[in-house]
């Protein structure tokens, strides 16, 4: 359970839900972030920014973010959580397309510290075809997803182990968003 009394069921609100619940002063606007970046209109296609927080939070070890993003993109993707999981074992062998490869490439120099991000990854990507909104995009979804990455883990979160739980919370957001989440 967490590090602090977070006043609600953790295992009904687990991770960010529950911390979502427990200062809905910060959680509103971290939501309404979160529906930004990976639901509104942006530049890249929802499948591929939720593909992008899984990764990061992959690379991040964060379980709760990691479970429930690598689900949501399974739910929007044809080939499912199989692609999920090649690109988080291996980015460059994911059968993804060389732009989005790329843009994983950026997202995870982010993970490792913003001023890895280099001239080499960003002309990359542009050569794949990305747009400076695409690279502006995924640096910000991996740097924020850095942030609840960290804000999850710091705070002890509970992180469900059956993936029937990610699924269902998959469904939900793929049908409502993530302002309703917590």
């Amino acid at each position: 359970m967490a590090h602090i009394d977070l006043g609600v069921d953790e295992t009904e609100f687990p991770g960010v839900r529950g911390l979502m619940k427990y200062r809905p002063v910060t959680g509103k606007p971290m939501m309404e972030l979160a529906e930004t970046l990976l639901r509104g209109p942006l530049s890249l296609p929802t499948a591929d920014r939720e593909l992008i927080a899984a990764y990061v939070s992959g690379r991040n070890e964060c379980t709760y973010c990691c479970s429930a993003h690598s689900a949501f993109a399974a739910a929007l993707l044809d080939e499912g959580m199989t692609v999920v999981d090649q690109v988080r074992a291996d980015v460059d062998t994911a059968p993804v397309g060389a732009k989005l490869r790329a843009l994983l490439h950026i997202a995870g120099a982010v993970q490792r510290s913003g001023r890895e991000v280099t001239s080499e990854l960003v002309e990359a990507a542009r050569t794949e075809g990305a747009t400076d909104e695409e690279i502006h995009d995924t640096v910000l979804i991996a740097a924020a997803f850095c942030m609840v990455n960290r804000y999850v883990d710091g705070l002890g979160t509970f992180a469900p182990s059956d993936p029937k739980f990610y699924d269902e919370a998959a469904q939900r957001i793929t049908s409502v968003g993530y302002r309703n989440m917590a």
